[in-house]
């Protein structure tokens, strides 16, 4: 197969923080596939072919990005952030399941900076053991998601999450928060990080008593910190030994 597929993070929003990597697969694209405000992302130019798409269609984005990649085309899939983290990658693989004639296809994924180490840029509240998790329920049941919460309470790692309030998930953010306040009390940090890296970017740190559902948004990743993550001066940072 002379075609290529390649699963590219586009970083957090900054075009400084495109890898060069990343930017020169885009420069040899013939397609690129992506969420619309993604694609739009990418300049235009003679001899590349633009294929937005909503954000609900990722299997066959990536089916569509395939077939593409096998009959010859250099297909340039693109995601925000990282596309290993919460992101196409996984959603292209899957795709290739039970799909022997891809499996000879040159597929290749393209780290980027993700949404979250931008935030967490703001200091270092991840300096110690942390874990991810997308607070969406479009894939994953409530309960899951809630079980989570707790267990990383539990175990005390700092959390960061995607994905907290969206106009079709209002009510799910507030859950979030009654949880880490039972699981964690009131006085833990969480840090708000909208549209990190953007010129839009706005940070805000409170405890878990002043967090509010409105502070967060599609845009917006949100850090809680563990048990020893601290302010000093206008930075937040966790210290790497172990409480």
């Amino acid at each position: 197969m002379s075609g290529s597929l390649i699963i590219a993070g586009l970083g957090p929003g900054d075009e400084a923080m495109v890898t060069p990597e990343v930017t020169a697969a885009l420069a040899e694209a013939t397609d690129v596939v992506g969420y619309i405000p993604y694609v739009a992302r990418v300049a235009p130019r003679a001899g590349l072919t633009l294929h937005p798409s909503d954000n609900r269609v990722e299997m066959d984005r990536a089916r569509a990005a395939l077939a593409m990649a096998a009959a010859g085309r250099r297909v340039v899939i693109v995601s925000s952030g990282d596309p290993g983290v919460f992101a196409m990658a996984s959603a292209v693989f899957e795709a290739m399941e039970g799909m022997t004639e891809w499996h000879g296809l040159d597929v290749r994924v393209l780290p980027g900076i993700t949404a979250m180490l931008a935030a967490a840029a703001a200091g270092a509240p991840l300096g110690h053991d942390f874990c991810c998790i997308n607070l969406s329920d479009n894939l994953k049941p409530w309960a899951v998601i809630e079980a989570r919460l707790r267990h990383a309470a539990q175990a005390d790692f700092a959390m960061a999450f995607y994905n907290p309030r969206s106009a079709s998930r209002p009510d799910t953010f507030a859950k979030a928060l009654d949880v880490l306040r039972d699981a964690c009390g009131p006085d833990r940090l969480i840090l708000f990080a909208r549209a990190v890296s953007t010129p839009d970017a706005a940070l805000r740190t409170v405890t878990l008593a002043e967090a509010t559902p409105e502070m967060a948004d599609m845009r917006t990743v949100v850090i809680v910190g563990n048990s020893a993550t601290r302010r000093v001066g206008r930075w937040v940072y966790t210290p790497r030994r172990a409480v």
